[in-house]
């Protein structure tokens, strides 16, 4: 799959195969997100990858936006250092650019996945902040629940060539 095809192809999944992904696939996403772009390379994110069942139905029971964590096999969590990076803002945009290499890689390994934002909501960086025992430095941002698709879905048409703007509106 080249890379035009994975990123015109990949849609969220939200319903897995009771199935677990193996560390090989895990290691090659966590890598490719490894290697995001980030604001002055400072790449400032740490993962937390979970596996636990107990774990990821907690998340679902949480998240209002989470409940496909009750079948996914494994979670990622994308996380951000405020002592590396001091602004949430780029610490969003690093992590994010990070997220979607996660979503792309897990696609380009046959997995689904499916990007669940914690990052500005207060209560969703509470809940994981809480969960997680994460430190005061760290942000949550996003989280990805992934494994093998139990579920197929179509590319719709998302060009929209009236919204493309050449050297100014």
């Amino acid at each position: 799959m080249n890379t035009i095809e994975a990123i015109l192809t990949r849609r969220s999944i939200r319903r897995y195969k009771n199935q677990p992904v193996e560390k090989e696939k895990i290691d090659k996403i966590l890598k490719a997100a490894m290697y995001a772009p980030s604001s002055h390379n400072s790449q400032p994110w740490h993962f937390v990858v979970i596996d636990d069942r107990e774990t990821m139905n907690k998340i679902a029971e949480a998240h209002p936006y989470a409940q496909m964590c009750r079948e996914a096999p494994i979670g990622i969590l994308i996380c951000g250092d405020r002592e590396i990076e001091s602004l949430d803002g780029y610490i969003a945009l690093n992590c994010a650019a990070a997220t979607e290499n996660i979503l792309l890689a897990a696609h380009e390994l046959e997995l689904g996945s499916v990007w669940i934002a914690v990052y500005p909501r207060e209560e969703r960086i509470r809940i994981f902040r809480e969960l997680f025992g994460l430190p005061e430095n760290i942000l949550p941002v996003a989280m990805v629940a992934i494994g093998y698709p139990d579920e197929k879905k179509n590319q719709p048409e998302r060009f929209k060539p009236e919204r493309i703007h050449y050297n100014g509106w």
